[in-house]
């Protein structure tokens, strides 16, 4: 009977462990599916099929509306804010419409909102640390206060412009990994008979199911050829608005086969190879940095807690032996 007992405290702990351990399964098979779910969902939204989404998801609900309403007042203050500072006439519009270009930005009042969300974080900033301080501290030191809304001044006024470039690094990478994948698509379309123009529209309907950006690319180029500009121009346009040197190869590679009349299959067909090979060398690349990348964190901190591992309890036991007595 004592023993029965003893086991009871372990029993427990048992139980405990084995209910805690099937919550956390079910909660990470159900975050698991709702996340593949959503995932789903988002590539049929992209694939401009008009199916029938859930009521949660479905953009005429009350909560999207709301959302939508919401953020368009906030962009349009952020606007209206943008025309006091800069005008049309700006001489960085030009520079400021290609960086929004690349950043998949389209609409003809980005610039304006890109200037009021700059001046209000840096008149917001500054105002905010001025309140926190003189509200924590009662006394302001002019010097430090100064300081420091200076440096939120600048902060909040570049900001926009980090958000800006990691934008445009993260759609550059994007599409990035989706062009092997539209090279394969346009050379099986070429080969099957289709034309360039027919090719890249066909592709650019595919390529949206994986890649939202590239697809919206290349539809973009497809619309600029319907509407009467040269096949080249387009091209680099494409080009332009990307800004990658895979996209700058094709775009040369395809007017140059287009001038000459050489085979557009066989010059597709060798650039993809040559794509993917250097898709590999790139690849094997970062895996040869590799173990010069880990030897300062194994320096830094694995072998420190080796260190500890080892000689602690030899450490102990010497000074418990000849130091303690």
């Amino acid at each position: 009977m004592r023993t029965a007992i003893e086991h009871i405290p372990i029993l427990i702990s048992a139980l405990a462990f084995l209910t805690m351990l099937c919550i956390f399964t079910v909660i990470f098979i159900y975050v698991r599916h709702y996340a593949r779910r959503r995932e789903w969902v988002a590539k049929i939204k992209r694939s401009d099929i008009n199916w029938e989404l859930t009521e949660g998801e479905n953009p005429e609900h009350p909560s999207v509306k709301a959302e939508n309403i919401i953020l368009k007042q906030v962009l349009d203050f952020f606007g209206n804010l943008g025309k006091l500072f800069a005008t049309e006439k700006s001489s960085d519009l030009p520079q400021l419409r290609i960086k929004f270009l690349k950043a998949g930005l389209r609409r003809p009042t980005v610039p304006h909102i890109y200037w009021g969300t700059k001046c209000f974080f840096a008149i917001c900033l500054p105002f905010i640390f001025f309140m926190g301080r003189l509200s924590v501290f009662g006394d302001l030191d002019f010097f430090l206060t100064a300081a420091g809304c200076f440096l939120l001044c600048i902060t909040g006024f570049y900001l926009p412009d980090l958000w800006l470039s990691i934008r445009i690094a993260k759609r550059k990478r994007k599409i990035l990994e989706a062009l092997p994948d539209a090279l394969d698509l346009l050379v099986i379309c070429v080969e099957a008979g289709l034309g360039l123009d027919a090719a890249i529209f066909r592709v650019a309907e595919e390529i949206s199911l994986t890649s939202k950006e590239l697809g919206q690319e290349l539809k973009l180029l497809n619309l600029e050829m319907r509407a009467g500009m040269l096949r080249k121009d387009a091209l680099r346009n494409l080009a332009r608005r990307t800004d990658l040197d895979a996209l700058h190869s094709l775009v040369t590679l395809l007017t140059q086969t287009e001038k000459f009349g050489t085979s557009i299959v066989q010059a597709l067909r060798v650039y993809s190879d040559a794509f993917r090979i250097e898709r590999f060398q790139k690849a094997e690349e970062i895996a040869a940095k590799l173990p010069v990348k880990l030897l300062f964190p194994l320096i830094l901190f694995i072998f420190p807690s080796l260190f500890v591992v080892i000689m602690g309890p030899a450490a102990i036991r010497v000074y418990q032996v000849l130091i303690l007595p």
